[in-house]
């Protein structure tokens, strides 16, 4: 655990409009964005940090709790308060790669291939995407990453007869709808997402470096162009690593109603 003396502290400015406890946020905030309190470290408890700072507890504890709903802290019951692990922050989007959508949040992108396969489409998956049952599909499992952090495993099914010989194009960190573009002619117009949460199971544990369990966010998308559906993505990301923003705005009022 960081001590509180490690470094002189800044003091809060009795004179300035802006409330003590939102000036000790910002003095904690630049703490962690310097790296001084790392991802995972605990932080000194209030004690120490009314001493240091000289200010109330009820201060600290105002400030850490805007902290805490910027998503920077979490504290963890009886065990003293943490650097949160960064999150990945998924917002309404155009259908696009998982690969883009991290590169256009500023994160490097990765994916490492663990299974591949065939199969033949079972009655439900065949219904799902509007093909015959026992259609030929491409199986591809991988596990995904950003800035090198795993994020999640996803299964995919392709339809077969659209990209022969994607297996042997597809490799470690290549993005799979860039493969699709560039080999097939292949461009996403649209696609279905339906999020849901989820434990952890034994399988994927390991992967996502967590414990069996543990919540984490289950994305089930089915994407198609205009000659139909190919391909089905199921997702398991790090409920700790991924979250969901999504803007609400009220409906307009039509002019003239009521």
């Amino acid at each position: 655990m960081s001590g509180p003396a490690d470094k002189p502290f800044r003091r809060v400015d009795p004179s300035s409009p802006i409330p003590y406890y939102v000036q000790i946020c910002e003095f904690l905030r630049s703490r962690i964005k310097s790296g001084e309190w790392p991802r995972g470290a605990q932080i000194p408890t209030e004690a120490e940090l009314c001493k240091a700072y000289d200010v109330s507890r009820i201060t600290i504890r105002q400030a850490v709790a805007l902290l805490e709903r910027d998503g920077l802290l979490v504290r963890g019951r009886g065990r003293g308060t943490f650097v949160r692990e960064p999150s990945l922050t998924a917002a309404p989007r155009s259908v696009s790669s998982f690969s883009t959508e991290l590169r256009d949040l500023g994160m490097k992108a990765g994916s490492r291939i663990l299974e591949t396969g065939t199969v033949a489409a079972a009655p439900e998956m065949a219904a799902e995407m509007d093909l015959e049952v026992g259609s030929e599909l491409i199986s591809l499992r991988r596990l995904r990453t950003a800035d090198d952090r795993v994020i999640g495993v996803q299964d995919t099914l392709l339809v077969a007869s659209r990209f022969a010989g994607l297996l042997d194009v597809l490799h470690d960190g290549t993005s799979l709808y860039e493969v699709m573009q560039d080999y097939y002619g292949v461009l996403a117009t649209g696609a279905t997402e339906v999020f849901g949460v989820t434990g952890v199971k034994r399988e994927d544990a390991k992967l996502l470096d967590c414990k069996v369990g543990q919540p984490a966010f289950e994305v089930t998308r089915v994407t198609f162009d205009d000659h139909g559906v190919f391909e089905r993505t199921h997702s398991v990301l790090h409920g700790d690593r991924y979250q969901i923003k999504i803007a609400l705005q009220n409906a307009r009022r039509t002019k003239g109603m009521q």
